[in-house]
C-alpha cells in the first residue's frame, strides 16, 4: 500500500508526503515515493495520516454477554473508530482467569483479522477478590492482568499481585475502586485505592497501570508518584475530559468541573499516558435498570481532538502519543510511530470534519454512549492494519 499526499503526524512531529507499507511493514516515509508495483494507492488529498489507535480497556463480551457485543461487532467498532489494537478486560461469562482462555479469544479475534486483541487476565480467579494462584505461572503473552468492574479490596491480595507483577513484568491494571467504601462514596473509593496501589507499586517495584483516572485527587497522587519514579502509568477515558456534572451512569462517575480540569491540565503537563474509551456496551434495558458504562471507540478521536486539540491547545503529536505511541510502550509493541520498521498500522483522519454523533450509525452492537446528539470535530475516514483496509467511509 502506498498513501501519496498526506499530513503525516506522529508522536515524532509533522510532515507532508508519502508512506509505503510493504509486508505489513512501514518501509518508507518521504516527500514523494514512487512505487509502480504497489497493489493499492491511497490518495489522502492532504488529509492527515496517523497511527492507529491503541485503546487500553475495551470490553466485548465475547463470551457470555454477546447481546450486548462481540468479537465480531467490537472489531468492527474498533476498526471505524481508527483502532487497530485493544486489551479486552475480564469481566466475561466465565470471568477469563486463564491464560488457556485468553489465547482462545485472541486467536478468534485474530481469525475475524479486523482488529488485534489482547485478552487481559482477570487479578483474582472468577473475580473472587482472594485466589491469585493462576498468576504464579503466566506465560509471557498475557501482559495484563486486571479486575476491572471492581477493585480488589483486599491490601494482602494486592500485595501479593505485586510481588508477582515486580519477578514476572506483567502490568497490573488497577480499577481503584474500595467498593466497601464506594457503597457511600465513590470519590472516596476511587481515591484510597489509587493512593494504596502507588504505595505498594513503590514498594515492590510493580509494573502498575491506573484505569480511568477521573478525581483531581487521584491525578495529584499519580502525578507526585511519577515525579518520586515510581513505575505507574495512567489513562483517561474520553467521556471523563469532555463532560462534568453530567447525569449518566459510568463507573467511575462523570465528576465535577474541577476533576475535568485538573485531567485535561495533567494531559497538558505530560502527566496522563493514555487515553483509552472503556469501551462498555449495555443493552438499552440493561441501561434502564442501572448498568453503568458506555460504549466508546467510534467516538474517541473526535470527542479528543474536540476537547484537546480544538479548545486546550494540546498538539496533535502529543494527541498521537496519547492515543497510539504511549500505550505502544506500555504494552512492548511495535505499533505507535509513522517511522521505518513499524507495523503498517495507520488511521486517515480529516480534522476540519465535524459531525453529530447518531449511535444508529455505530458499528458497535450497543448503542449507549452520553455523546448522542453531540457535535464533535475530527473524523476517521480510514483505517489500515498492517496494509489491509479494514474500515473505509463512504464519506472519504
Amino acid at each position: 500500500m502506498l498513501i501519496k499526499n498526506a499530513k503525516i503526524v506522529d508522536v515524532d512531529g509533522t510532515q507532508h508526503g508519502d508512506v509505503l507499507i510493504e509486508n505489513g511493514l512501514i518501509t518508507k516515509v518521504a516527500k514523494d515515493i514512487s512505487a509502480p508495483d504497489t497493489e493499492t494507492v491511497i490518495d489522502a488529498h492532504g488529509m492527515t495520516v496517523m497511527p492507529a489507535f491503541i485503546d487500553l480497556h475495551c470490553h466485548f463480551r465475547d463470551p457470555g454477554f454477546t447481546h450486548k457485543e462481540d468479537l465480531c461487532t467490537g472489531s468492527k467498532a474498533a476498526a471505524k473508530g481508527g483502532y487497530t489494537y485493544v486489551n479486552l478486560m475480564a469481566n466475561t461469562n466465565p470471568v477469563c482467569s486463564s491464560a488457556t482462555q485468553a489465547e482462545g479469544i485472541n486467536k478468534r479475534a485474530e481469525e475475524i483479522g479486523l482488529c488485534e486483541v489482547h485478552q487481559v487476565v482477570s487479578i483474582t480467579k472468577d473475580f473472587d477478590g482472594a485466589d491469585i494462584t493462576h498468576l504464579e505461572n503466566l506465560p509471557n503473552f498475557v501482559k495484563a492482568v486486571s479486575d476491572d468492574g471492581k477493585g480488589v479490596t483486599s491490601n494482602d491480595v494486592m500485595a501479593k499481585t505485586m510481588s508477582l507483577s515486580a519477578q514476572n513484568g506483567f502490568l497490573i491494571m488497577s480499577h481503584a475502586e474500595d467498593m466497601t467504601i464506594s457503597k457511600y462514596d465513590y470519590r472516596l473509593a476511587e481515591n484510597i485505592e489509587t493512593a494504596r496501589n502507588i504505595l505498594l507499586a513503590k514498594h515492590y517495584g510493580a509494573n502498575l497501570h491506573m484505569s480511568h483516572v477521573s478525581t483531581k485527587e487521584s491525578i495529584e497522587y499519580i502525578i507526585q508518584a511519577k515525579k518520586q519514579g515510581v513505575n505507574v502509568s495512567c489513562e483517561v477515558g474520553p467521556h471523563h475530559i469532555y463532560f462534568s456534572d453530567k447525569e449518566y451512569k459510568v463507573n467511575p462517575p462523570i465528576r465535577e468541573k474541577a476533576d475535568k480540569t485538573a485531567l485535561i491540565q495533567a494531559v497538558k503537563d505530560g502527566y496522563v499516558d493514555c487515553i483509552a474509551t472503556d469501551h462498555a456496551p449495555h443493552t438499552m434495558e440493561d441501561k434502564l435498570a442501572g448498568a453503568p458504562g458506555m460504549v466508546g471507540l467510534e467516538t474517541a478521536f473526535g470527542a479528543s481532538y474536540s476537547v484537546l486539540v480544538t479548545q486546550n491547545e494540546v498538539t496533535l503529536p502529543q494527541l498521537s502519543a496519547l492515543l497510539s505511541a504511549n500505550p505502544a510502550k506500555i504494552m512492548g509493541l511495535n505499533k505507535g510511530k509513522i517511522q521505518k520498521g513499524y507495523d503498517g498500522d495507520v488511521v486517515l483522519v480529516d480534522t476540519d470534519a465535524k459531525w453529530v454523533v447518531d449511535p444508529k450509525e455505530f458499528a458497535s452492537r450497543s448503542q449507549n454512549t452520553m455523546f448522542e446528539g453531540e457535535q464533535l470535530q475530527g473524523m476517521v475516514k480510514m483505517t489500515v492494519k498492517k496494509g489491509e483496509i479494514t474500515y473505509r467511509s463512504d464519506k472519504i
